[in-house]
This record gives structure tokens, C-alpha cells and sequence, in this order.
């Protein structure tokens, strides 16, 4: 499960994607990007082995500043990876789950 707020602060000068937090988590957790430009976005979460396990988001997104909760509960302890593409923009990072 997930939801997405924006804010109404000025629009970023660059693309940035922060580490998740609370990390390590259980169950839940709070991925937050930042995007200059409107565009196609992906946020997924992948597997230590690579598999994709959910697509959070994948769609037009216009420029500002995003937060995506994600419930985990459905998963298992780990290491998982969270990936965001935009355009010709990849950014990935780490986030352990602990139950």
C-alpha cells in the first residue's frame, strides 16, 4: 500500500531521491524524491536477487517534491533495493526490513 502528498515548496533544481526512514523498518517506511521537471516516473522495489516485488508508482508526474509510504507487511526480512527512472535519471538505494 502506498500514497503520495506533494508540498507547496518552489520546484527542485534537481533530480534527488533521499534514503528512506525510517531504515531499518518494520512494517512501514517513507521513500521521498525530488523532481524538476514533469515526466514518467517509476519507483519500484526490487529484491536482493534483482526481482522487482511492487511497482509503487509508474506514471506522468509534474515537477515538486514527493513522499511514497510503503507497507511491507506482506514481505519478508531483508535487504531490498528501491529504484527511481525518470527520463534518463536512475537513482537506487538500499533499505533493510526487519521483523
Amino acid at each position: 500500500t502506498f500514497s503520495i502528498n506533494t508540498s507547496n515548496e518552489p520546484i527542485p533544481s534537481d533530480y534527488s531521491m533521499f534514503q528512506n526512514y525510517p531504515n531499518p523498518f518494520n512494517p512501514a517506511t517513507t521513500i521521498s524524491f525530488q523532481l524538476p521537471k514533469s515526466g514518467i516516473i517509476n519507483l519500484s522495489i526490487y529484491n536482493i536477487k534483482g526481482q522487482l516485488v511492487e511497482t509503487l508508482i509508474n506514471e506522468q508526474r509534474i515537477p515538486g517534491s514527493y513522499s511514497v509510504f510503503w507497507n511491507a507487511s506482506n514481505f519478508s526480512s531483508g535487504l531490498y533495493l528501491y529504484k527511481l527512472t525518470t527520463g534518463n535519471q536512475t537513482f537506487t538505494k538500499k533499505m533493510l526490513l526487519l521483523k
